[in-house]
């Protein structure tokens, strides 16, 4: 039912207003004059022409040929298109985000009981409509962008490897690589974390099956040395069934506590990491083989491409632009803002444990935040010339407004940080949260453009692991996204501009 749930509500939303959007907004706008011309020709069977402005793979545009296949057989009958061709107009092709959007909610559903088990269906379905109208991921709800699919295909990845279906999850990988390259690296962060746990779990089970072999011999001596008191046995018995539970679950305890909590420190946590993967190396190089098979063929195909993006490679070059961890960091933790005052004090009590510690430890983010400012901040061109997004009045506004700005700042990016490590320790492994803080940088770093839209999924996994628990967190944020929504979708809908350099109407936008 909880999945029933999710999908009804966020339906609720999702239909009503994409009628609005395709009514007051009906033909293409921003990327969607690239997105929506490609997707019709591959509507009409034109799968040769490629517009070069493009820099993703066409997989949101297979996904709305397969879409469209499935409406048309009702709307020919119907005799509202003769074909194909004649129903993939903007309104259409857009709603295949409204669909996939909905599938999305149901997956974030799915994590949150796979996840945490104990958190009820109720809550879970609560939680669920609300991670669905995170503000970025609901937006582009309503336009032809890549966004929506991407995060689907990464969050059903996801799911597949919880659930140890690793041919399936390899696949979804694939698929989507085929939305945004940048993918890849959240396929090798699931696979590398599946690869961890599975490793764990095999190396537990053996454990148990050599204790409880060596349990059995040492119970048939004893067996064989006492067979001359037959009154006695079945004492004999209940003690080794005893000792043999026993064993087993001091085994499993052993097992949880290396899990969970690690006794001797995190480079201890490597190293009994490294070693489990090694001792399993064949039987995980086995399961994870499809994954191992995906990642040779994406560097094939950038090594046959010259480059990870396809098209308008000039305008997206590699960059080191180490400064955009600093924004992703703020992003996150105003998304996160009614979890602060808790997580704050529990900042707060870890510093007065270990002040020298933890003095040192901001000392040294606080010269890394300066070095990625002053070296590592990149001002794009395309940031600088386009005021119909929110980056371009943080970065004309706030951060630019004055030379030390950008300084000022470095402290609030320390503190946001250390949020998001501090609320992901609590209940995340340490090897985890630097995969995590990897994966982060990674798909980050290396995009010059300063746009929201490419913090979505690493947010996703930040609070779907969070564990956050107080329903009352849960609903502030809710109402916080709420607002977001309705004022971006009303500046965008019903505050129209116009650029004297340019004809058309201009929008606001994420």
């Amino acid at each position: 039912m909880g999945r029933i749930a999710v999908a009804a509500v966020v339906s609720l939303w999702v239909i009503p207003i994409s009628v609005l959007v395709d009514r007051v907004v009906p033909d293409p706008y921003m990327d969607e004059i690239f997105h929506i011309p490609q997707a019709q020709r591959y509507c009409r069977r034109d799968f040769g022409t490629w517009d070069p402005m493009i820099t993703t793979p066409p997989g949101l545009y297979y996904i709305s040929l397969v879409y469209i296949a499935s409406l048309f057989p009702s709307m020919w009958f119907a005799k509202f298109a003769p074909t194909m061709s004649s129903i993939c107009s903007a309104a259409t092709l857009r709603s295949t985000n409204a669909f996939v959007a909905v599938i999305c909610s149901v997956l974030i559903y799915d994590l949150l009981i796979q996840l945490r088990p104990t958190l009820g269906e109720k809550k879970a379905t609560i939680y669920a409509i609300l991670l669905a109208s995170y503000p970025l991921h609901w937006f582009f709800t309503f336009l032809y962008y890549t966004d929506v699919a991407s995060l689907t295909a990464v969050l059903a990845m996801y799911l597949a490897s919880l659930k140890r279906k690793y041919w399936l999850s390899a696949m979804l990988g694939a698929l989507a690589t085929m939305f945004r390259q940048t993918n890849i690296i959240w396929m090798f962060f699931i696979a590398a974390n599946s690869a961890v746990s599975y490793a764990e779990n095999l190396y537990g089970q053996d454990s148990v099956l050599q204790n409880k072999h060596k349990t059995m011999l040492e119970d048939n001596d004893l067996l064989s040395d006492n067979r001359s008191t037959p009154i006695s046995s079945g004492l004999r018995k209940r003690r080794m069934h005893n000792s043999s539970s026993n064993s087993q679950q001091s085994v499993f305890e052993r097992s949880k506590f290396s899990l969970h909590h690690p006794p001797a420190g995190f480079f201890d946590e490597i190293l009994d990491v490294i070693s489990k993967l090694w001792n399993m190396k064949w039987k995980v190089a086995i399961a994870f083989a499809p994954f191992v098979m995906v990642l040779l063929a994406f560097v094939t195909f950038v090594i046959w491409n010259g480059s990870i993006v396809l098209g308008a490679k000039e305008a997206h070059p590699v960059s080191p632009h180490f400064a955009q961890m600093l924004y992703f960091g703020l992003c996150c933790a105003a998304a996160l803002g009614p979890v602060h005052f808790t997580q704050a004090t529990c900042l707060y009590q870890s510093f007065r444990k270990n002040k020298i510690f933890y003095s040192f430890q901001i000392l040294l983010a606080l010269v890394i935040g300066f070095i990625a400012v002053f070296f590592f901040s990149i001002a794009h061109p395309y940031l600088l010339a386009d005021n119909r997004h929110y980056p371009f009045y943080l970065w004309r506004k706030v951060i630019q407004v004055h030379w030390l700005m950008k300084y000022l700042l470095i402290p609030l990016y320390v503190y946001s940080w250390s949020f998001i490590i501090s609320i992901l320790g609590e209940h995340q492994r340490r090897i985890w949260v630097l995969s995590y803080v990897i994966a982060t940088a990674l798909v980050l770093v290396p995009a010059p453009l300063i746009e929201f839209r490419y913090y979505t999924i690493p947010f996703y996994f930040l609070i779907l692991h969070s564990k956050i628990g107080e329903t009352s967190n849960w609903l502030l944020i809710g109402s916080l996204y709420a607002v977001v929504n309705i004022f971006t979708m009303y500046l965008f809908l019903f505050r129209p501009f116009h650029w004297d350099h340019e004809p058309g109407t201009q929008r606001f936008i994420w």
